[in-house]
């Protein structure tokens, strides 16, 4: 595996998350790995639109044996924004080579929220890289169920991740679960947040204009884990139930929880995940 260009510890001494920039087909990307010890591929992820690869920290570090990769999409954290907007084939691609570049073949791909799109496109578009899928908190694209739209409104400001007392005063309304009876859970995901630029928050935005998965879904061959909140404001859980049905190798796990439950539960996500992971392909 290619060492990661000026390499250095974030967080606290328990950090398992290593941080490097990577130039990746013109592209600079702001990259976190975690180096597993298990013989499993590494799992890539796909983080939620306008957020940094510091807020799956916690998750990473809840780990036991499992490697994973993950980068701030261009214009979000410290991945400068591209000269042209993208769509999710242009993200997969961009990821595809990323993962080529560090050194693998092989991957698991797991995707949150609008991540959970990119993570769906890069499973289609590359068959023989992505071994397993997981599929966090998403759905397929344009023709999902959309939560209210009041909640959506809120989901769709750049202002979320660049304020972070906006962020706080806003949290329980649009992420459910959790956040609604522990304020601690909400000030530590504000303080993890660095910002998106106006710009690249659009970008991303306009990035899944349009696009769907559903024609697809019933091509995917990896075997699949859908989770989803049970009190998720911004994806209701049919969304969901709809993955689940369409993609022929895939299991549905509903979570007592809101849309990050990720984040007010990385151990016992990342528990359900690698148990997943283990399992024997078929």
């Amino acid at each position: 595996m290619v060492k990661v260009a000026e390499k250095q510890r974030r967080g606290s001494a328990e950090s398992a998350m290593h941080i490097g920039m990577f130039d990746v087909d013109g592209q600079r990307l702001r990259v976190g790995i975690r180096e597993g010890t298990s013989d499993r591929p590494p799992v890539l992820m796909f983080n939620g639109i306008g957020a940094n690869l510091e807020l799956a920290e916690p998750f990473m570090n809840a780990l036991e044996d499992t490697g994973a990769v993950i980068f701030d999409i261009p214009g979000v954290g410290g991945s400068p924004a591209p000269n042209l907007p993208y769509r999710p084939g242009t993200m997969a691609r961009l990821a595809y080579d990323l993962m080529k570049q560090i050194g693998f073949d092989q991957c698991d791909v797991s995707g949150v929220s609008w991540g959970g799109g990119l993570a769906q496109q890069f499973a289609y578009q590359y068959p023989k890289m992505c071994r397993k899928l997981v599929l966090a908190a998403t759905a397929p694209g344009i023709t999902m169920v959309p939560g209210a739209p009041n909640v959506l409104m809120k989901m769709a400001s750049v202002k979320r991740y660049t304020n972070a007392d906006y962020m706080r005063s806003i949290a329980a309304e649009i992420y459910g679960g959790a956040f609604r009876t522990d304020p601690t859970l909400i000030h530590r995901h504000a303080g993890a947040m660095k910002g998106a630029s106006q710009y690249g928050y659009m970008l991303q935005l306009f990035a899944m204009s349009g696009w769907t998965s559903l024609p697809w879904l019933w091509t995917l061959k990896q075997p699949t884990l859908v989770m989803a909140g049970t009190d998720d404001p911004l994806v209701p859980v049919i969304n969901a139930r709809m993955l689940a049905t369409f993609i022929p190798r895939s299991r549905l796990q509903l979570i007592d929880d809101g849309h990050l439950f990720l984040v007010t539960d990385p151990v016992g996500s990342a528990r359900s995940i690698e148990e997943f992971l283990r399992e024997p392909m078929p």
